[in-house]
């Protein structure tokens, strides 16, 4: 199976503009900038697309891994917060905010340690060379 992405870019690195496409087309000549991407501009820009890839799939993870240990998921959302060093110009690290309810049967510990594999094992997670960190919240 292969995923696709398009990016078109076009002028320099202040004054250009590009877009973006996704396979499925949710993202269908996306505009991002060096506004988007370093300052508050209109559009998106790379570093938030790969937060909002690591929320899904981790979510997707936890889940998955709820429904394998025999638990039946409730709600799950979660907010991935990507640090990017200006200086060095890279992603430091990637924290994840997950916030559940409504999980019948498990305990806060039991719910944590799911947390924690999914974290390590979801796709985006292993594909990613940044340090990762989890806080959970239970309800």
């Amino acid at each position: 199976m292969k995923r696709t992405a398009n990016a078109h870019w076009n002028g320099t690195l202040q004054a250009g503009s590009g877009e973006i496409t996704t396979q499925s087309t949710v993202l269908n000549k996306t505009q991002y900038s060096f506004k988007t991407r370093f300052a508050d501009g209109i559009g998106t820009n790379p570093e938030e697309l790969i937060a909002a890839a690591h929320a899904g799939c981790f979510t997707m993870a936890v889940g998955a891994a709820l429904t394998q240990a025999g638990f039946t998921p409730g709600d799950l959302t979660t907010d991935a917060i990507l640090d990017l060093d200006m200086q060095a110009l890279s992603i430091t690290g990637i924290h994840l905010e997950l916030k559940a309810s409504a999980i019948e049967g498990v305990d806060e510990a039991k719910f944590k340690a799911i947390a924690e594999d999914a974290k390590a094992n979801c796709i985006i997670s292993k594909a990613l060379n940044v340090p990762f960190t989890l806080n959970v919240t239970y309800a």
